[in-house]
């Protein structure tokens, strides 16, 4: 898979380093690109497809009916699987080596490639836009397979242009990864049009700022702002405020372990872990697992009768004659909209805190051990690297059982952090989505710390020698 990415288009590394305010210029130019295609609709399809799912568009990047209808999907499902595939040992890939770390990167472009033609070829099939035949709207599609075809391609297209933006910005072009820009652009995007947009269906306004406008100019009350249906409201601005402060502070708490080296034992550190060790993996995982669960009942649905049981496709999603999600897995993984929406089906609600919580704890351990974040592979880390810690032999062993006190419980307790975080957020209406704003705030984080960290090496010089740059 690696020799496979050598023969195709690919974005060079530059001659020299960039300077920052190059670096960023290039990230907003990616950025640019990215939004045209997330507004360019997809020709061969109606004008207004059916609205997408917020999680799907938030966590993917996505934009329904657009170049961008797969989004970032490919690369983030790529990644997940070559980390998992690596940290399990199924691949026998040393990242800290620079070669293993380019046929890794290599790897996984390709797989994403793959996945991108498998992705929108399922698409395709699953006659997601076009006119159907019939009273069942998964019945029969009126597209000829030539403009399917077409569709496939531009869905293609669209998926490889955003893999060569993020390997763009990843060989130093840019700042930070295509996908973390991606995702913040989107969620940013969201919370834009849920307080700014003036656009009016059913009488009101969608944003919260005109729609405050349209209340009080009508002599209404401050109360109807409060709460309504879609969580555009002062609840759901009160609760992102609030929410985005409260990761913020958690996201800065740390756990520290003394350390020495056998060479310098007069000094003495220590080893920080986040609080928030699984960071937003857990909640990411579910989002995807939700993704992969609709594409799936809606092909077996279309292509499986008589092979699937119709039972189980019952089991994965429900939906009414209209095409809307009623029923299965899907719809209670499926967030409720604010107050409004979770006081309307409570037992939806409560399903959906139960079910997100307990996804989140068991994804938030699997990640752990097979991310090599686990305690055996900390300890040998710690021994491979020379450190110790005061008081213990240096054998693999005993360090982790003294890691598996702190590990252990890190994972389950920010697992459960997380899940219940983003699930709050949803039923109190947040803009952008729990999980949105979740990724949202550790991406901007991110961003801060990498330009910062840039920022001081042009300043000082001689800083940019001692580490080796």
């Amino acid at each position: 898979m690696a020799r496979i990415a050598d023969y195709m288009p690919t974005a060079k590394k530059p001659e020299r380093k960039p300077s920052l305010y190059e670096r960023l210029f290039w990230t907003a130019m990616a950025l640019i690109a990215y939004l045209i295609m997330a507004n360019t609709p997809l020709y061969g399809i109606p004008i207004q497809p059916q609205q997408q799912i917020l999680l799907i568009q938030v966590i993917f990047a996505s934009n329904r009916g657009t170049l961008m209808e797969l989004g970032i999907g490919p690369i983030v499902t790529a990644g997940l699987i070559m980390q998992i595939l690596v940290g399990a040992k199924l691949i026998d890939l040393d990242l800290t080596n620079p070669e293993d770390r380019k046929k890794f990167t290599s790897a996984q472009k390709t797989l994403a490639i793959i996945l991108a033609v498998f992705e929108a070829a399922m698409y395709v099939l699953s006659c997601r836009y076009w006119v159907v035949t019939g009273p069942n709207p998964f019945t029969a599609c009126s597209a000829s397979w030539v403009t399917r075809l077409i569709v496939g391609l531009e869905i293609f297209a669209g998926a490889y242009v955003a893999i060569l933006l993020d390997e763009m910005i990843q060989k130093g072009w840019g700042v930070g990864s295509g996908v973390s820009l991606f995702i913040l652009a989107g969620v940013a995007t969201i919370i834009f049009w849920n307080i700014f947009s003036p656009v009016v269906i059913n009488g009101a306004a969608i944003g919260l700022i005109p729609y405050l406008v349209q209340v009080m100019s009508s002599g209404g009350s401050i109360s109807s702002v409060m709460v309504r249906p879609g969580g555009r409201d002062l609840v759901g601005l009160i609760a992102t405020i609030v929410v985005s402060i409260l990761l913020i502070y958690l996201s800065n708490i740390k756990v520290n372990i003394p350390i020495t080296t056998p060479r310098l034992q007069s000094i003495k550190t220590r080893i920080p872990l986040q609080f928030l060790y699984v960071s937003n993996i857990p909640v990411l995982f579910v989002g995807i697992l939700y993704a992969d669960i609709l594409v799936f009942a809606s092909l077996f649905r279309t292509y499986g009768g008589g092979i699937i049981p119709q039972w189980l496709v019952n089991a994965l999603a429900t939906y009414d004659q209209n095409g809307n999600l009623v029923g299965g897995l899907a719809y209670y993984l499926n967030s409720p909209l604010g107050v409004y929406s979770a006081y309307a089906d409570p037992v939806k609600t409560v399903v959906y805190i139960v079910v997100l919580v307990l996804f989140s704890i068991v994804f938030g351990y699997m990640w752990v051990e097979v991310s090599g974040l686990s305690a055996s592979a900390q300890a040998q880390q710690l021994v491979d690297s020379g450190l110790e810690v005061p008081g213990m032999r240096r054998n693999p062993k005993i360090l982790e059982k003294m890691l598996e006190k702190y590990i252990t419980p890190l994972t389950i307790l920010s697992s459960l952090i997380v899940g219940v975080l983003a699930a709050i957020s949803d039923v109190l209406g947040v803009y952008g989505g729990g999980m949105g704003l979740l990724l949202a705030i550790g991406i901007v984080q991110q961003y801060y710390m990498m330009i910062a960290y840039e920022r001081a090496l042009e300043a000082y010089p001689l800083l940019k020698r001692l580490i080796g740059e």
